[in-house]
């Protein structure tokens, strides 16, 4: 592990500008000055960062990302059959996002726009975003935006269709808009053994002494490739991808509680995750339609219309998307087209 990322998690690393980071701030003006990469331009991980992904990522407007574990030495995450792992304090969470210059080719260029840190302190998790430059991270830092910032960008689509997107980077403070999936406590959500129970990636973080408590590998939960269906039926995949985008706030202890529509993984009745059931003041939200969810017709169905919509005031998720998920929105049609039964 580099040393400044050592010295942070320890005792506070010296950021420059005469400015002393610690694990309760302040955050570093650049990002280079925690040591996460050995190259930034590549994301090529220091020692002790661990790369991890997500069977089914949360949408961020068809960006790109690479997500990183930081445990603080002779430290483990602690299992949890539902919640995320159990993170000790020193935890660093890195994600970067971008864009593929051409989502058709994968080894095309990738313009990165942000990395986004949360780090956990000892008074709970805190978060911060570092833009990269116009030439996105070909060779240069990546600075703190405290504020937040709109970045202009552009790409081609999987159809061949050049797309353009108003990027935004969130500001220190919108944070817990969506990571209070309890209680309004800010905390990670992505580190789920559901979610990253793909490949050998949960058994790779136990045989490393990175994941300790963890049950026999058969009773491990697992969530499928929402847009796979070779990984679980067309209801599992539709649930999952439910889970990951909205579950966060749609559950009983989270921002989107008093609606009594719960989206997560974990909620079994029909009723409560939408199915006949009426809105709870939405006001536009609802588009004039009666029910969350109308069996064998999605154009009936109010989570259809939000997600479909790019309006601030209707669409959903509210936070962190500007743009239509195609592809979720197409599954969650075939989801709903085919539930038996009806409301009247």
């Amino acid at each position: 592990m580099k040393c400044a990322l050592l010295l942070l998690l320890v005792v506070g690393a010296g950021c420059g500008d005469n400015d002393t980071c610690t694990l309760e701030g302040p955050m570093c003006k650049q990002l280079s000055y925690y040591g996460l990469f050995d190259d930034i331009a590549t994301q090529q991980p220091a020692a002790g960062v661990t790369p991890y992904d997500l069977e089914t990522p949360l949408f961020s407007d068809y960006t790109t990302k690479h997500r990183f574990l930081v445990l603080p030495p002779g430290t483990t995450a602690t299992w949890s059959d539902r919640d995320a792992l159990d993170l000790p304090v020193g935890t660093v969470l890195v994600k970067t996002f971008g864009y593929l210059a051409d989502r058709r080719d994968p080894r095309s260029h990738e313009t990165k726009i942000e990395t986004r840190l949360l780090i956990h302190g000892s008074a709970g998790w805190h978060g911060a975003a570092y833009t990269y430059p116009d030439d996105g991270g070909g060779g240069g830092d990546a600075t703190l935006a405290a504020a937040g910032a709109t970045v202009p960008s552009t790409w081609i689509h999987d159809d061949g269709m050049p797309r353009t997107n108003a990027y935004i980077v969130p500001n220190e403070n919108q944070c817990k808009n969506c990571h209070a999936e309890h209680d309004d406590v800010l905390t990670p959500l992505g580190p789920k053994a559901r979610h990253l129970n793909l490949g050998a990636q949960l058994q790779g973080l136990v045989d490393h002494g990175q994941l300790a408590g963890a049950p026999p590998p058969a009773q491990w939960p697992k969530d499928p490739d929402a847009l796979d269906p070779t990984t679980g039926s067309l209801d599992q995949r539709a649930r999952a991808f439910l889970d990951i985008n909205c579950g966060h706030c749609h559950n009983p202890t989270g921002a989107a509680r008093t609606s009594g529509l719960y989206l997560d993984a974990f909620e079994t009745d029909p009723a409560k995750f939408g199915t006949c059931k009426p809105p709870v003041a939405t006001g536009r939200g609802s588009g004039g339609l009666a029910f969350d969810i109308v069996p064998g017709k999605p154009d009936e169905s109010i989570v259809i219309y939000r997600i479909s919509s790019t309006e601030p005031s209707i669409k959903m998720p509210e936070l962190g998307r500007n743009l239509v998920y195609d592809e979720g929105v197409q599954l969650l049609r075939d989801w709903i087209s085919v539930m038996p039964g009806s409301c009247t």
